[in-house]
């Protein structure tokens, strides 16, 4: 213990061995009599640090927990409402999990959370396609907003810092998530980017309950001050900070969070009631004071930063730096805040994470999205890519191998045919094998390279026997001398075992002698034989004769048909069809000359038609018909009437005076008026 004290001592340099002494007397009466720390009536930030240090060695040696409170040996803790010694009443969590089935594509709008939210969650209950989207209830995007997705990482929005995570191992099952400390400072909303169904979305958050201190209360606290016991961060105070307190804790051997960390000049937000306030030693002499001699390093080279002004005792005649001891801490003043390095950073390539393997055995494909963004005020921007061209773009497609593909391997030589003789089958294995040597599913190797585990095998002919049918019922002849027949095949036999070279020569008959009687004097049709048919395609005719006859021996007598009336006479006419002709010209007939004389003219329709008489158009053009011809191309020559005589020799007259309409001059000059009556018919027929 007193080696420990020692080394403090030479560390911080500017401590007497007797303000050691007192510090530590005063470490032991506190936990002898479990009072609270008397951290407040020292007045120097080295005895402030000096003290606390020298109250955890004790507090490790005697085996015994500081509390939440200060107080040596308390069993007090933070509970989930950052309340020391709280029964987590003093909030309410809020929590649920969104499992509507959606069916558009797009943003949906899963919850909102409140002002003053802490302990944010949002996860998603397992891996998909979807995304998750974080906007201000002003309309500002937080995350993956304006169908933009983002990297995961931090992002700054509604008064907190929201870590977005994306697991992207091909192994892992695990969703997105969003999660916050808070609190907010104004209404949030969470959405989904809809994509594929809806795997749930689980959310919790904590909101202050009824009995919680009031925010007018948190505007007075100091940066840093421990809150009902918890340390408050200052603002400024990133993540990093975070983890570095959280690591200070882990090497004292507490738990995080179960006693403030003591800083130069800040002190607990709270006493106990029955502790007096130490009474305020006369102000000394004014012979130093504190000045402003700098600024600390600003936290970032470009995008604004911040900075903060140093401040230093010096002696106010010759503004020469002396220890701070010499100035009084109270009067110091607070660093704050200043921006610096406003101008924007440049652009740079955001490179997300890349996809999985388009194939998950062989050579495939990924791919990775690449956004040009600036960073400006500690958010980054998607900018557009412009502003990049000056870096070389990384590639966004890469391709990958997870794995050699698996392969067919055949196990086995072919079986025996499954057969003695004749056509049977064999078979071999046929194994799909990793590149590790072990049998997997089939699926995972290319089944169109397959080989073949059945194949047909030929072990030759087998035993072959003649095989009959019976003769047949009916002779050959109705009288006479006929046959009757029977089939005869040479066939394989599965019964008996003869031998392989097959049936033999000895082929049984397929025919025997028949007679019905003699024929002498019998009536009945001959029929001769079918002529050509009568087209060469298409459908046609066939012809035969077909006679009434009365058999003899040895010859025929050609009959009456009426001979053989009572028979069934056998068709004279049957229908026939060597091919097809495909697609062929038909045509009408021609219709009436359209004149009797000096020329006229005469029209048919023509058709291409197929086998089934539709419509075609496969007919060869320079073989259609035509569909119009001339016709009555002889002059006109009118008949020859020995009684149409002109009875007057004026009858000219008659013509020139158009009286030939009338029947009379029609009559008695019948030749003049017949010869004008032609003329003008011809001469209508001409126009």
């Amino acid at each position: 213990m007193l080696l420990r004290v020692s080394f403090l001592s030479a560390e911080e340099g500017a401590i007497s061995n007797d303000q050691c002494i007192s510090v530590l007397q005063r470490v032991l009466v506190f936990s002898v009599t479990g009072c609270k720390n008397p951290l407040t009536s020292l007045k120097s930030p080295s005895l402030q640090t000096l003290w606390f240090l020298l109250l955890f060695f004790h507090a490790e040696e005697q085996g015994k927990n500081i509390g939440c409170d200060d107080y040596l040996g308390s069993d007090k803790v933070i509970d989930k409402c950052g309340i020391c010694g709280g029964d987590n009443t003093a909030c309410k969590v809020v929590s649920g999990v969104f499992k509507h089935t959606l069916t558009n594509l797009g943003y949906h709008k899963i919850v909102e959370i409140p002002e003053g939210a802490t302990k944010i969650n949002i996860t998603e209950m397992s891996k998909s396609n979807n995304y998750l989207a974080l906007r201000s209830r002003s309309g500002r995007s937080i995350i993956n907003g304006n169908w933009a997705i983002d990297r995961p990482g931090r992002y700054e929005g509604g008064g907190t810092m929201f870590i977005y995570k994306r697991p992207n191992e091909i192994s892992s099952t695990a969703g997105e998530s969003f999660l916050a400390d808070g609190p907010t400072n104004e209404v949030l909303d969470v959405y989904m980017i809809h994509q594929q169904p809806n795997p749930g979305i689980h959310y919790e958050y904590i909101i202050p309950g009824d009995n919680v201190i009031s925010p007018q209360l948190l505007a007075h606290r100091r940066p840093g001050e421990p809150l009902n016991g918890q340390l408050g961060m200052p603002e400024s105070t990133n993540h990093e900070d975070e983890d570095l307190h959280r690591e200070t804790d882990t090497l004292t051997g507490q738990p995080a969070g179960t006693f403030p960390v003591i800083q130069p000049g800040r002190f607990p937000s709270h006493q106990p009631e029955n502790q007096v306030p130490a009474v305020q030693p006369p102000r000394q002499n004014r012979e130093h004071n504190w000045k402003q001699v700098g600024k600390t390093e600003c936290t970032t080279t470009c995008g604004k930063g911040s900075q903060y002004p140093v401040f230093h005792c010096v002696n106010r005649i010759t503004h020469e730096e002396v220890s701070e001891s010499y100035c009084d801490s109270s009067t110091k003043p607070i660093p704050e805040e200043e921006a610096c390095n406003l101008f924007p950073c440049p652009a740079f390539w955001d490179i997300g994470e890349w996809s999985e393997c388009s194939k998950t055995c062989g050579l495939g494909m990924q791919h990775r999205q690449i956004l040009c963004r600036q960073m400006y005020a500690n958010r980054t921007l998607t900018v557009q890519q412009y502003r990049c061209h000056h870096l070389e773009k990384p590639e966004t497609t890469s391709t990958c191998q997870l794995k050699i593909c698996s392969e067919w391997q055949i196990r086995t030589e072919w079986t025996s045919c499954s057969v003695p003789c004749g056509v049977g089958q064999r078979t071999r294995d046929v194994k799909c094998v990793s590149n590790l040597g072990d049998v997997v599913d089939d699926e995972e190797c290319n089944m169109k390279l397959r080989p073949n585990d059945i194949e047909n095998c030929d072990m030759g002919p087998c035993a072959k026997s003649w095989f009959l049918t019976e003769w047949s019922d009916r002779c050959s002849a109705e009288c006479g001398d006929g046959v009757r027949t029977r089939s005869v095949v040479c066939m394989t036999n599965h019964v008996s075992s003869l031998p392989l070279e097959g049936c033999g020569n000895n082929r049984p008959s397929e025919t025997t002698p028949c007679n019905n009687g003699p024929c002498a004097g019998k009536v009945e049709w001959f029929a001769g034989g079918w002529t050509q048919c009568s087209t060469e395609c298409g459908s046609g005719t066939q012809q035969r004769e077909v006679v009434c006859v009365r058999k003899t021996e040895g010859n025929f007598d050609v009959l009456n048909p009426y001979e053989c009336s009572y028979l069934e006479k056998p068709p004279s006419q049957q229908s026939c069809y060597l091919k097809p002709c495909g697609s062929k010209w038909f045509h009408t007939e021609w219709s009436t000359c359209s004149k009797s004389c000096e020329g006229g003219f005469r029209v048919r329709e023509v058709r291409c038609l197929s086998d089934d008489m539709t419509a075609s158009t496969q007919c060869d053009p320079q073989l259609k018909p035509e569909e119009k011809e001339p016709c009555n191309t002889q002059d006109c020559i009118p008949e020859i009437d020995e009684n149409c005589k002109d009875k007057y020799y004026n009858c000219n007259v008659v013509v020139q005076a158009r009286l030939c309409v009338y029947t009379y001059y029609k009559t008695a000059c019948c030749a003049s008026c017949t010869r004008v009556a032609n003329r003008q018919s011809g001469f209508l027929g001409r126009r």
